[in-house]
């Protein structure tokens, strides 16, 4: 435990030097390139080679892991201090800190426990903090303000720099920390671009219900630990980016969702037709049905930034989320049931037959749709709704869910297959229930 202990304390120190790069200016990667070097040429063997050697290192001799992590850091570093690759040094700075000090906070827990959830946990705590004081560094040392209004800015970086590189962690091998660094650089440089507002309240309960929505969903089966955080940040970029209705919404859709998928599993497994991996939502999965709504939210935070109006993102962030919500029921409910006719011809099929459908998934289909459109329409005197017209525009949701409802159907039945699977199929399926929202947004 002490050698992966001190290893990664090293890659954190190693991501550390990224609060320098305000004070190293155009010299921001040489300290990078340093330890490249050192690592590359100086340790070939010996006690620190055998502390820092990752899995894959001692057959080939070299520090690669510690190399790529300390190359892609210097990559980073060119991007943030050339004059024409503006990469903000608080993008900088985050990404680096959250993936090393987020898998010093990892192994740090590995002590205690082998659970996945609390050594993710760890991760993130870790990650999360040091991003924030990274980012406070650089503020320092740049002159820029570090008070109460930029504070829970930072904190969302911070947080959403941490929760991508556990989830991209999750979906890449350990020693992929270069990888990781470089995609979390990129993500938290988009994130800064939108200069977002973002209440202290907002940002705290955000990651509280969150984190403790992504808990329940692990322990619970209904999805994986890659799911789990894909979810997290969704629901966190939905509720910083978009608001409370528009994180109620989307949650709506991952509790109701998740819970029908376990709903008598048992059985369904026995007919053929339950969601595999024992009913526990990957990252592909729930980006298929939340991919869609998440560009509507990007595009609504976008939208003031292009003079663009934000109301088509909204219905086409409803559409697709009522789609999610109205196919998800549709399957899982009406798969208990006999007698499914497939949706082109209406003929009795086998259970489990990509295109069938029966009366019984359609009305819980359209039981979902009702539940999204009423959140989505709803909104309160502290919840701004998420599409705007009340009734009218309520109903313009369900019809958006139920259309892509029935084209997830029409596409199972005509091109899913071995070429297109039902991943594909579902996003298509989100799609049509955002274009049909605007288009209702349009006429209404």
């Amino acid at each position: 435990m002490i050698p992966r202990l001190r290893r990664a304390s090293t890659f954190a120190a190693v991501a550390a030097i990224a609060v320098l790069a305000p004070a190293l200016d155009t010299a921001a990667a040489v300290p990078f390139f340093a330890v490249a070097g050192a690592a590359f040429f100086g340790v070939r063997d010996g006690e620190w080679f055998e502390t820092l050697a990752l899995p894959g290192d001692r057959e080939a001799e070299r520090l690669y892991g510690l190399v790529s992590f300390a190359l892609a850091g210097a990559g980073l570093a060119l991007f943030a201090s050339l004059p024409r690759a503006p990469l903000p040094y608080e993008a900088f700075a985050a990404a680096t800190l959250a993936v090393g000090a987020g898998r010093l906070g990892r192994t740090l827990v590995s002590r205690r426990t082998a659970d996945e959830f609390p050594l993710v946990a760890g991760y993130v705590v870790a990650g999360t903090a040091a991003a924030l004081a990274g980012q406070i560094a650089v503020r320092l040392q740049t002159g820029a303000p570090v008070d109460g209004a930029t504070l829970p800015v930072a904190v969302f970086f911070a947080a959403a720099a941490a929760l991508t590189a556990a989830l991209v962690r999750s979906l890449v091998f350990s020693r992929d920390a270069h990888i990781t660094t470089i995609l979390v650089g990129f993500v938290t440089w988009g994130f800064i671009a939108l200069d977002p507002t973002v209440d202290a309240p907002l940002v705290v309960a955000g990651l509280a219900v969150t984190g403790a929505l992504g808990y329940v969903s692990f322990a619970i089966g209904t999805a994986s630990v890659a799911g789990m955080l894909t979810g997290v940040v969704s629901a966190l970029l939905a509720v910083v980016l978009g608001g409370v209705g528009w994180f109620l919404t989307l949650m709506s859709f991952y509790a109701f969702g998740g819970l029908a998928s376990k709903y008598r599993f048992d059985e369904k497994a026995a007919r053929g037709v339950a969601q595999e991996n024992e009913g526990a939502r990957g990252t592909g999965n729930v980006l298929a049905n939340s991919a869609v709504a998440l560009a509507a939210v990007v595009g609504y935070a976008v939208a003031p930034h292009l003079a663009v109006p934000a109301a088509p993102f909204g219905f086409a962030f409803a559409g697709a989320t009522a789609t999610a919500m109205a196919d998800t029921l549709s399957s899982e409910i009406g798969g208990l049931y006999d007698g499914p006719r497939l949706v082109t011809t209406l003929r009795r099929v086998e259970p489990g037959t990509d295109g069938a459908i029966t009366w019984q998934g359609e009305l819980a289909g359209l039981a979902g749709a009702l539940l999204v459109g009423a959140l989505a329409a709803g909104g309160s005197p502290l919840i701004s709704p998420v599409v705007a017209g009340g009734v009218a525009a309520g109903g313009a949701v369900v019809a958006a869910g139920v259309t892509g409802m029935t084209v997830d159907s029409l596409l199972g039945a005509l091109i899913e297959g071995d070429r297109v699977g039902n991943q594909s199929v579902n996003f298509l399926a989100t799609l049509a229930g955002a274009v049909v929202a605007v288009a209702l947004w349009a006429v209404v």
